[in-house]
């Protein structure tokens, strides 16, 4: 008998507990052509904010021998562009999307929830409060669990819809942040974001970046996501959404034995774009190989 991978988080039925990161999916269209979509539990689109983003300055890439470092900035094409050009793909998929998106200030994240909400094809909201990469919004409310509170609190004013809260790694307290969150009406959460980082052209005497810092993701960052997601596991009672370093499916089974309920995959699909299709199947086969018939008997099953 084939295992039960189906989970349920924030209201949110999946067929199985992987999903692709905002940011490195694009709006899932242009994936479409390397993963059936129909075989993932969800997918999440690039962070979108009110009007469009360019982003920063090139370059805002880097890979370095512990990961991949990005300061994109957010770039985007924006709540109206993404309702006329994006949306009328979502409707051509079964597999939920969920929409991540962010602001300057409370009232923009507020208007963006709003706005969403009124989106059918938009099964669930993400709220990011934790990108490193721009100057404004963002990390202000990501590291200060009092505006975190405040724009929590704003977004579920504004919608009915699951709502899922992004967190930082770059605080010194992860469990009061993840409380915060759920104190103002968080139905998830969802962690970790990337590591600030730097990379440095040792022969140029310069950044790489020229945004001089960036996020760090990939392998290096995993040690430091399980720990956070197995903190708030320990302290917030809802489900997580286990982010940081998955590349197959070994790891992502990892952070459910942590505590998390789902997973994103990140900068696994930059390296092979079917990747989360492939975790999906490898986490079947071990399931199947190692008696475990329903997924969801793994959730926080970590002995220590």
């Amino acid at each position: 008998m084939k295992p039960d991978l189906s989970v349920t988080i924030a209201g949110l039925e999946l067929r199985n507990p992987v999903m692709t990161a905002s940011g490195t999916f694009g709006y899932g269209e242009e994936f479409a052509e390397y993963v059936d979509l129909e075989a993932i539990g969800a997918f999440v689109t690039k962070g979108l904010s009110l009007k469009p983003r360019a982003g920063n300055p090139t370059p805002r890439i880097v890979e370095t021998p512990g990961g991949m470092l990005n300061a994109i900035g957010l770039q985007n094409v924006g709540i109206d562009a993404f309702t006329e050009k994006k949306v009328p793909f979502l409707r051509t998929v079964a597999t939920p999307a969920i929409a991540n998106f962010f602001g300057n200030t409370i009232d923009e994240y507020a208007e963006m929830a709003r706005r969403l909400d009124a989106i059918p094809e938009v099964a669930g909201l993400e709220v990011n409060i934790s990108c490193p990469n721009v100057k404004q919004g963002g990390i202000v409310f990501g590291t200060d669990p009092r505006c975190a509170f405040e724009v929590v609190t704003a977004c579920r004013e504004a919608t009915i819809k699951p709502l899922i809260v992004k967190l930082s790694p770059n605080v010194t307290d992860i469990v009061s942040m993840a409380r915060a969150c759920a104190d103002a009406g968080a139905d998830a959460l969802s962690l970790i974001n990337t590591l600030t980082g730097m990379a440095i052209d040792l022969d140029r005497r310069r950044p790489v970046l020229a945004n001089i810092t960036g996020g760090l993701s990939g392998p290096a960052v995993k040690p430091v996501a399980l720990r956070m997601v197995w903190q708030v596991a320990q302290a917030v009672a809802l489900p997580i959404i286990g982010i940081g370093g998955i590349m197959n499916a070994r790891d992502a089974l990892e952070f459910i034995l942590v505590g998390a309920t789902a997973v994103q995959v990140g900068t696994a699909s930059f390296i092979n774009p079917g990747a989360a299709q492939a975790i999906v199947a490898g986490m079947e086969t071990w399931l199947a190989e190692n008696g475990v018939g329903d997924v969801k008997s793994l959730i926080g099953a970590l002995e220590i």
